[in-house]
């Protein structure tokens, strides 16, 4: 089994994970008009569908030497633990705003151009929750202001 066929199956295993425990997920009043369950379920669908096309049409086999953990994924998994670690206490827009430098600069990004697409997608996704789907997210020290 290649390494995307192993991914492939532990996502769609992840997946019917997330949409046993999403799908019995319920508030004890509904403060947000799509409900507690729409977000899980819908990460959920997304994962299922990347999983079930990376078991269906697999990439080529790496079979270079040391094809193990990278730099770059460890970048991004420091980065997420962060995130997560830091979402509640300095808020939405400026936790994402942040992650997003780095994020960028492994994708081969200067840190300037990092820093303009994480304020321009943490704010425009700020809104985007907050004004159109009426979800509520962390705002930090800085609430109001936007």
């Amino acid at each position: 089994m290649t390494q995307d066929r192993f991914l492939g199956v532990a996502a769609l295993a992840l997946a019917a994970v997330m949409i046993a425990f999403g799908y019995n997920l319920q508030a004890p009043f509904a403060y947000e008009p799509v409900g507690t369950r729409a977000f899980p379920l819908m990460a959920a669908g997304a994962i299922a569908i990347c999983g079930l096309l990376l078991v269906l049409k697999p990439g080529q086999a790496n079979t270079t030497e040391g094809s193990g953990i990278t730099r770059p994924i460890l970048i991004l998994s420091v980065c997420l633990l962060a995130y997560a670690l830091l979402f509640q206490s300095i808020g939405f827009v400026i936790s994402t705003a942040v992650m997003m430098i780095p994020i960028a600069m492994v994708f081969g990004a200067l840190w300037w151009q990092g820093a303009i697409t994480g304020v321009v997608l943490a704010v425009s996704s700020y809104l985007l929750f907050d004004t159109v789907l009426d979800v509520v997210l962390p705002v930090g020290p800085f609430g109001g202001i936007i």
